[in-house]
Formats: C-alpha cells, sequence, structure tokens
C-alpha cells in the first residue's frame, strides 16, 4: 500500500466549496469534491424573517461553512482507502472579504436566536456593496490627511473591504457592532474551527484590513476625522496576524475522531482564494500574470520591489509568495454578468420562464450558457457591432469604483442574444487589458497568462479572446481545482519538511507543478480587429468612469429613490 503523505486544500467560494485530496509526493489529485451551499448568496430577503435586503446585500449563512467542511472532508477520505492515516496538512482558502460577527468563542451571531433577524448580524459577502458610502467617506478623508498606507491600495479603499463594512454595521446597527467580539475573516473563522484556536491570517489583514508589518492598521486619529466615536478600530480585528505557510494550530479532537484522521494532523493559516492559485497554478514568480476566474476575477503578479501604482487593489510583501511583493486587481462582475444574462434570455428575470416567476434551474442555465457561447463563437471579433462596460457589479481596477454599472453600446433592432453575450464576453478581455496595461506602465509586464478556475475550464472562447486581446499565450493548468490545490500546498508546508517533504511553499509549487491542459495563442488577425475596439471600449471606459462617474451613480441613487416610494399607479 501506497504510504506518501497526502494533504486535503479546501476552498470556499461564492457558491460552493472545493475539497481536493493531494499525493505529496507525485502531485496527482486522488480526490476531488464540489458541494453546493445549501443557502447560496442571500441578496433577496433575510432567511429568518423573509425582511427583503436593499440593493447591493450579499450574505452567506455559516452553517453552509460547516457542513461542506465536514462532507468535504469526508468525501475525500472515503474515495482513497487508508488515507486518513497519511493526510499530514489542511489549508484552506475562501473569498475575500468575507467577513462574519462572532462571539468570543467564536459563534456566528446570526446562529443565535437573539440575532437571527437583524440583517448585520450575517456574514457579508465580499461582493456586499452596500458598504460604499463608508468607503467614500474614508477615502476622502485618507487623501486630506495624506495618509501614507492609501498608496498600497492603488490610491482608493474598496467598499468590498473589511473597515467599510464594520463601519456600516457600527453606523446602522451599534447593538450587533456591540456585541461582536471579533468581525472575522471566513479563512480565518474555518480554520478556526479546525483547530480551535483564532489565528488570523497576515494575508487578507494586509489586502482587505489596510495592515501592514511595519505600520500596523491605521491610527485612530483617521478614524475618528472619518467617522466621529469610531475609535478603536483593533476592537473587532485585533493586532496578531500570522503568515502563510505557519501552522495555526493541529486538528481539534472532536473533528479528528469524527473524520478518522489523526489530531496531528497540521492546519495551515488561512488564505485568499485567489491568492492561494498563484503556487497552486505552478507559477513561481516575476513575469507570470495569473488569473483567477469564476464569478469575478482576480489578478495576480509577484515582484522583488514594492512600486507605487494606481488602479491596483493592493500591493503586500510575502502577502502572495515569501520575500516578494504580491500585487492584486481583478474584475467583481465576470461568471455572475454571464449568468445574469443567460436567466435574462430564459425569461427568469421577467418572471416568464417557468410559468410563475420562479428561479431558473442551474441546468437551465448551464444549458444557455453554452448555447450562447456556440452563437456568439461563430462571430467574428468586432462583428456584434457591440462594446459593453463591464461594471454590472461596479469596477474593482482600475478605477476602484462600487457605484458604477454595466453599460452596452451600439444596439440596434438588428442586434440579437448572440451579439449580446459576445460583447459581454469581450468585455471581460478589455477590462482585463486595461489592467494588463496599468501593471505594464508601473513596470509589471507580463510575458504569460496563466489562466485557472470554472470559467478557464469550461469556456474556450473567453480564453481565446484573453489571448487575443492581450497578445500573450494562455495557459490553463491541468487541475480543475487550482485553488484548492495551493491550499493543500500551504497544508503540506504546515506540517513541515519532516511530514511532508517541504519547508516551503516555492519549493512546493516547483516539485509538484501541475501539467497543462490547454494553451491558446493569439491570433494576429483577431488581435488586430480587437485593438480597435479596444480603443472604443478605452474611451468610454475613461469618459464615463473617469470623467462623468456621477451619471452611473444617479442613476443607482434614482432607482434606489424611486423603490422607496409607493408607486402611484
Amino acid at each position: 500500500m501506497d504510504s506518501s503523505p497526502l494533504a486535503i486544500g479546501i476552498d470556499f467560494g461564492t457558491a460552493s466549496a472545493r475539497a481536493l485530496l493531494l499525493d505529496l509526493s507525485s502531485g496527482e489529485e486522488l480526490s476531488l469534491c464540489e458541494l453546493e451551499y445549501a443557502h447560496g448568496v442571500i441578496d433577496n430577503s433575510l432567511p429568518a424573517t423573509g425582511e427583503p435586503l436593499p440593493d447591493d446585500w450579499a450574505l452567506h449563512d455559516p452553517d453552509d461553512y460547516v457542513q461542506v467542511l465536514g462532507q468535504g472532508i469526508a468525501s475525500v477520505l472515503a474515495d482513497v482507502p487508508g488515507a486518513a492515516e497519511r493526510v499530514v496538512g489542511i489549508g484552506v482558502d475562501a473569498t475575500s472579504c468575507t467577513v462574519l460577527p462572532v462571539t468570543g468563542e467564536g459563534v456566528p451571531l446570526c446562529s443565535l436566536p437573539a440575532w437571527r433577524g437583524r440583517p448585520h448580524a450575517w456574514p457579508k459577502l465580499w461582493k456586499h456593496h452596500a458598504a460604499a458610502p463608508v468607503a467614500e467617506r474614508l477615502n476622502e478623508v485618507a487623501a486630506e490627511r495624506h495618509e501614507p498606507f492609501l498608496a498600497r491600495y492603488g490610491g482608493r479603499i474598496s467598499s468590498e473591504w473589511y473597515f467599510p463594512k464594520l463601519v456600516q454595521i457600527w453606523l446602522e446597527d451599534r447593538e450587533v457592532y456591540d456585541a461582536t467580539d471579533h468581525f472575522v475573516e471566513v479563512t480565518d473563522w474555518v480554520v478556526w474551527q479546525l483547530c480551535g484556536r483564532l489565528r488570523r491570517s497576515a494575508c487578507p489583514a494586509a489586502y482587505k484590513a489596510l495592515w501592514s508589518p511595519s505600520e500596523g492598521i491605521p491610527g485612530a486619529g483617521y478614524f475618528e476625522a472619518a467617522y466621529p466615536g469610531f475609535s478603536r478600530p483593533q476592537d473587532k480585528l485585533g493586532q496578531d496576524f500570522y503568515p502563510l505557510g505557519s501552522q495555526a494550530g493541529t486538528l481539534r479532537a472532536e473533528l479528528a475522531a469524527k473524520t478518522g484522521l489523526s489530531e496531528q494532523v497540521a492546519v495551515a493559516v488561512g488564505n485568499v482564494d485567489s491568492f492561494v492559485s498563484f503556487p497552486g497554478a505552478g507559477a513561481e514568480g516575476p513575469g507570470s500574470y495569473v488569473m483567477v476566474i469564476g464569478t469575478s476575477i482576480c489578478d495576480l503578479v509577484v515582484h522583488p520591489k514594492e512600486i507605487p501604482l494606481l488602479g491596483i487593489t493592493g500591493v503586500a510583501e510575502s502577502g502572495i509568495l515569501p520575500g516578494l511583493f504580491g500585487y492584486e486587481a481583478g474584475q467583481p462582475a465576470v461568471g455572475d454578468m454571464l449568468a445574469w444574462f443567460a436567466t435574462l434570455v430564459n425569461g427568469q428575470r421577467w418572471g416568464t420562464g417557468d410559468g410563475g416567476g420562479g428561479k431558473s434551474s442551474g441546468s437551465d442555465t448551464t444549458s444557455t450558457l453554452l448555447s450562447l457561447e456556440s452563437a456568439a463563437a461563430a462571430l467574428a471579433p468586432g462583428q456584434s457591432g457591440l462594446v459593453a462596460l463591464d461594471w454590472w457589479n461596479g469596477n474593482r481596477s482600475i478605477l476602484a469604483d462600487a457605484g458604477l454599472s454595466g453599460v452596452i453600446a451600439g444596439l440596434t433592432l438588428q442586434t440579437g442574444p448572440a451579439e449580446i453575450y459576445r460583447a459581454l464576453m469581450e468585455s471581460i478581455a478589455y477590462g482585463n487589458q486595461a489592467i494588463m496595461d496599468n501593471f505594464a506602465a508601473g513596470g509589471l509586464a507580463s510575458q504569460e497568462v496563466i489562466a485557472c478556475g470554472g470559467i478557464a475550464e469550461k469556456s474556450p472562447l473567453l480564453m481565446q479572446m484573453l489571448a487575443d486581446v492581450s497578445g500573450l499565450p494562455v495557459k490553463v493548468p491541468a487541475s480543475s481545482q487550482v485553488p484548492a490545490r495551493g491550499a493543500a500546498l500551504f497544508g503540506a508546508v504546515a506540517a513541515g519538511p519532516q511530514a511532508s517533504g517541504y519547508a516551503g511553499i516555492v519549493e512546493a509549487a516547483k516539485a509538484l507543478r501541475p501539467g497543462e491542459a490547454r494553451a491558446y495563442y493569439p491570433d494576429p488577425r483577431a488581435t488586430a480587429a480587437y485593438r480597435q475596439v479596444y480603443g472604443i471600449y478605452k474611451g468610454l471606459h475613461d469618459n464615463l468612469g473617469r470623467g462623468r462617474p456621477n451619471w452611473l451613480h444617479e442613476l443607482k441613487r434614482a432607482k434606489a429613490q424611486a423603490g422607496a416610494v409607493p408607486s402611484a399607479h
């Protein structure tokens, strides 16, 4: 019987989680498991009461994390006889900044009867954008005070991050705020469930909570200037953060007995789903541009130096790989945007698709997406006559404005679903090109694109578009679950070289690099055609996103105001 060491990686995404069992000698993925969250994204009404949620709210149910954690571990172990005795480490990653209010013992407030009816007691998903006004105020004050930390985040704080969400609770439900002992990232909370210890990861703290190892978090004076009375920002965040690859603890006895794993199994400090994909995909250093493509896109590069750069979402030393500065950018609406259009085509958005205004099934949406991709693939670059701005969920990079909304230009009476879908796909490639151009202008040019995630696996058309628009080869690793694979690598490193064979993440990534599933190379004719339309995209991008963002902001305000006033008809 094989006795090589194994590691488990668990990736908590937006709508589902994935568990992976990795052989640390061969790099073989021995077992995979994907589990959908029972409650999914909560953005319409609060489950406990049915209370409608305002626009731009997005919540999760922590019971989903607990359920898939147990089921995922059990599933991958069941597939490989004798695996439990060989597992030496567990690594976890999750979306960020997805945060939940908990008690001192780690109990989510929303699981307690007294708080289930309070929306602010529930976990706020990364794409919860209702804190946008708070982010704007924090940005204004940081700029006025010339706060030095702002340069690490491209000059702007995002509404997706830790402090905008925390201040929103403080403003809108002080009782929930006061009852919260810890406001904690999901990746850290799951690690807490695994090992029984709160060990906050330095990675999400650096990118989402304005923390740096040399400066800590911004001083109380900054927050007091923005929101008088909010003077102790560290109260809910704490001040101790642990580096990636370090061990948070070992498996709780209760969980070990339930799973059959040893109590000596190392639990790695938590990671972020996009960042863990860099080593998971086998990327080792500068020159690689890693895209994690799913509901959203996160773009990652590393460099030996810290370069002040506008339009990024963050830079942190050792934030992705040790000893290098990790840079992050991204697009917040990708799979979400394409699925939105598929449900629109199905008629579900109009309440006509199932005769009762119900929700479209996953199979309906998948079938429609496949049909739309096939129809869009029959069109040549530029043949749709359309250009779209991919701001269905705001813009993360390079404008950092969650208040922006999507635009489609060029519609005519001859426009059909295939043309619109193709334009949406092209807008993803154009938005990515704007990010790549911004990196290159700052001295962070890339030689290759490594694309991973569900859409990288499922959409050859989008991968070819990315290659054609960028003019660079796009490589897709031979792993269907790159984030979970990366999490497993960190689990191996946390176990230490005596148990796993690996002392560091770069060593593990190099030794266990996945093969290449597919590669896409740019077609010069398509690149030339896309360049012409990209010029139009950039013109609209800059004129609306920089010159007249208030137009799109005012449309969202008008919608909210109209929805708050009872109709006269």
